[in-house]
């Protein structure tokens, strides 16, 4: 005989016996060791608020790397990749969570006032605030439930199922557009910046072929100019 197990009203118990009873207890046990599902969203909560998004990563960033560059800020617990859905560009994004939410806002903070440059790539990442939506573990909400399911034309949510569906269409060529004319943009700034990158580069060429043609000293002894050796 098993000791008496709580069975639903404060005031009541039972006593059961036998393989029932064994069932029923191991069930009992795993229903008060669990947390509840607002325990869980709540738990998330906290690790959202503790996790920054990064994207403009390279390809090439592995975890380790990652890791690496933002130790310098703050404790990293974990870092996830996320794989981009939308277009085939060569930029990755990840969700690294820190040690506490206020770290998170510092390295935003920080990485927004201060550019920083990880494995070669030649625009700086980007940091953000994580969101819920971002995470694929997510857990469900006040046991929320999707169900899928045909829809007959004669039912009278057919009409309302119809609207969003084409407005979910209409938010995906949205999404595309935008996403369209961001590459854009930054293919314009990337193509100013491989410029102006060249044109600096050939003003040192030039500095470095004058003084090493003797040019600089000519000139100096001209003028009457003291040159320091740097």
């Amino acid at each position: 005989i098993l000791p008496k197990l709580f069975s639903g009203d404060s005031n009541r118990f039972s006593i059961i016996t036998g393989s029932r009873a064994a069932d029923i207890n191991i069930w009992h046990y795993y229903y008060l060791m669990e947390p509840s599902d607002d325990e869980k969203y709540a738990a998330f909560e906290e690790k959202v608020k503790k996790t920054i998004y990064i994207d403009n990563l390279s390809p090439l960033v592995t975890k380790t790397v990652l890791e690496n560059a933002i130790k310098q800020f703050g404790g990293v617990n974990d870092v996830q990749f996320i794989p981009n859905y939308f277009t085939s560009s060569n930029t990755c994004a990840a969700l690294v969570q820190m040690e506490s939410a206020k770290q998170a806002e510092e390295i935003i903070q920080e990485m927004g006032d201060s550019p920083l440059m990880i494995l070669g790539m030649p625009r700086p990442v980007r940091a953000l605030k994580a969101q819920a939506e971002m995470f694929e573990d997510r857990p469900k909400q006040h046991k929320r439930k999707i169900v899928c399911r045909w829809m007959d034309p004669t039912h009278p949510n057919f009409e309302l199922a119809k609207k969003i569906k084409d407005l979910t269409k209409k938010h995906a060529a949205e999404t595309q557009f935008m996403i369209e004319q961001e590459l854009a943009k930054e293919e314009k700034l990337h193509d100013q910046q491989s410029e102006t990158l060249k044109t600096n580069y050939k003003k040192y060429e030039l500095i470095d072929g004058a003084q090493a043609d003797g040019n600089v000293k000519r000139l100096a002894a001209q003028y009457g100019t003291v040159l320091n050796d740097y």
